[in-house]
């Protein structure tokens, strides 16, 4: 068996690096990381969680006379951790995009405390979206059951930290955030994307759900559903317009069953039923109903 040549694989691989950061116009100075890491954020997203649910997210062996103590120290510790990765996106920003590398420590510190600031409200949304889980589904058994098993309520969980997140001027941070849930469920969710209290996806699997999406109070969503968007609107030169509002605005109590597509800026009224299958690209008025009959019928000419 012949002995690799490892030395040369190893030049060749630095030949690729050079290349690629030459054409992304990065710094060939010596130093640390330029931007933040997978790694660490996956784990402060895990010492989040058990911040946010000692007694059941947190370590096995935690007991209720000391969960004041480890709620705080891991909190801590998340938050220092959380610190630096802030500090590194908002160094990358202003290196790559807007040259504005004034009070970096500062601008960072700032997100963080208010990221901080957020946690109490976000278990309160969380405890909704556990509770519309549990009450949403007959098999369900307790809110434990739901909290330690369904993948929605981990979605949402990783979901409410990124957009508050994405909200605080970190978007690389909020989207490796959700990036991580989905790898774990199934489950896509932008951190753009805005969801309101009660929000319970049933099973998860193949949910897609676009950036500038508006949901409403107590919806409930299936399987495979999809809230994307219907085109791509460029500039004079070709390029992808982003940031412009291109997803489905959900209102109150709207229930969206497995495998419905709903494409571009359209309304669903509140109390909207959506069937199954179907593929939606027109408003929904309140309290209106759409089957895969309805849905064929809108597709055949002077329907």
């Amino acid at each position: 068996m012949s002995v690799l040549d490892v030395a040369g694989i190893v030049e060749a691989l630095r030949e690729a690096r050079v290349e690629w950061r030459d054409a992304q116009r990065r710094s060939r100075e010596p130093g640390g990381r330029e931007f933040p890491s997978r790694e660490a954020l996956a784990q402060v997203v895990e010492q989040l969680k058990g911040a946010l649910f000692p007694m059941r997210l947190g370590p096995p062996e935690l007991r209720h006379e000391s969960e004041d103590f480890y709620v705080g120290h891991t909190l801590s510790a998340a938050l220092q951790a959380l610190l630096v990765q802030a500090r590194l996106e908002f160094s990358y920003v202003a290196r790559h995009v807007s040259g504005d590398d004034e009070g970096l420590d500062q601008r960072a510190a700032t997100a963080v405390q208010a990221f901080a600031a957020a946690l109490p409200a976000i278990r309160r949304l969380l405890d909704s979206d556990v509770l519309a889980a549990y009450q949403g589904d007959p098999a369900a058994r307790s809110v434990d059951e739901v909290l330690l098993c369904y993948p929605g309520v981990l979605a949402m969980i990783h979901h409410r930290l990124a957009h508050q997140l994405y909200r605080l001027g970190l978007p690389l941070l909020a989207r490796i955030a959700a990036e991580l849930a989905h790898a774990q469920t199934g489950i896509d969710i932008h951190p753009g994307a805005q969801i309101g209290a009660g929000f319970f996806i049933d099973h998860g699997t193949g949910v897609v759900i676009g950036e500038t999406a508006v949901i409403g109070e107590r919806v409930r969503l299936y399987q495979a559903v999809t809230l994307g968007a219907k085109r791509f609107p460029t500039d004079a030169e070709g390029n992808l317009q982003k940031g412009l509002p291109r997803h489905p605005v959900v209102e109150d109590d709207v229930v969206i069953y497995a495998g419905a597509t709903i494409l571009g800026r359209v309304t669903l009224g509140r109390g909207a039923t959506i069937g199954g299958n179907v593929w939606l690209t027109h408003d929904v008025p309140p309290g209106g109903h759409v089957t895969q009959a309805d849905s064929r019928q809108d597709s055949l000419p002077g329907g």
